[in-house]
């Protein structure tokens, strides 16, 4: 096979790859403004806010959840991230005070082992509402953050195919100069 044969056709399989990764960016970056703005639509529409830095509501908090928590301080929540921080450090924690430790599960297993208990049962429609809603944020979560992947495969993916488009043009160039010597 002639050397500028074989250059033009590598050069042509790189165009090709190129073109498609290109493709793949947008399709990428749409995905990724798509999902995150679902995700920030959803969020705004709950009009969740934090509570205000220093408010009995941050303050009885452990330590490590303050902290996380006042990032967020009197905000309102739009963000993956956002949703994240509330539901593992604000929910979960109120949670675990609310069920004594217990999980939704085990205290609304006790509550119908014995109907008759009115505060074990409100105790278990609490938890099965504060579980719920932060099952939700963290899903918000999941979400945003495969966006955030997105986002980064789409640059990945046009910046090597840009890399590419640049390869072949060398190839093609090449091609043009070398010999047609086998």
């Amino acid at each position: 096979m002639k050397r500028s044969t074989l250059d033009k056709l590598i050069s042509s399989t790189g165009l090709i790859i190129a073109v498609i990764l290109v493709a793949a960016s947008f399709v990428l970056f749409y995905t990724h403004n798509f999902i995150h703005t679902q995700v920030q639509n959803q969020l705004s529409d709950q009009k969740i806010v934090f509570p205000a830095k220093g408010s009995p509501a941050i303050t009885t908090l452990p330590a490590i959840d303050q902290t996380n928590i006042n990032k967020y301080a009197g905000e309102q929540m739009i963000t993956g991230q956002q949703a994240r921080v509330f539901a593992d450090n604000y929910i979960a924690v109120h949670l675990k005070q609310i069920g004594g430790g217990y999980t939704y599960s085990q205290v609304s297993t006790k509550a119908m082992a014995d109907p008759t208990n009115a505060a074990l049962a409100g105790q278990a429609n609490v938890l099965f509402q504060g579980e719920t809603l932060r099952g939700l944020l963290l899903n918000a979560y999941a979400f945003d953050t495969m966006a955030l992947v997105a986002y980064w495969a789409g640059i990945g993916a046009l910046a090597a195919g840009i890399l590419l488009f640049m390869l072949a043009a060398l190839g093609f160039s090449h091609a043009g100069r070398v010999s047609n010597k086998k």
